[in-house]
């Protein structure tokens, strides 16, 4: 089994990339922590892109409800 990392991801290119290079130079599992903040209409094809590029896990916390309350209305 290998050390495990995790990277706070984004699905955009440099944290698509930096989940295979990880993998590759470190020979880590990569694992994706994905906050939502309703910014993002479809957080499952941002998980699914996690796993589709090599990720073996892919978590999303849904963070909505703090946001607003927190920043938006606080």
């Amino acid at each position: 089994m290998a050390d495990k990392a995790v990277l706070a991801y984004s699905g955009g290119l440099d944290t698509s990339v930096a989940i295979k290079w990880i993998k590759e130079k470190y020979g880590y599992d990569i694992v994706t922590f994905t906050v939502d903040i309703g910014n993002v209409a479809n957080m499952d094809a941002i998980r699914q892109k996690a796993l589709d590029v090599g990720a073996v896990d892919a978590v999303v916390a849904d963070a909505r409800e703090q946001f607003v309350s927190d920043f938006v209305f606080p």
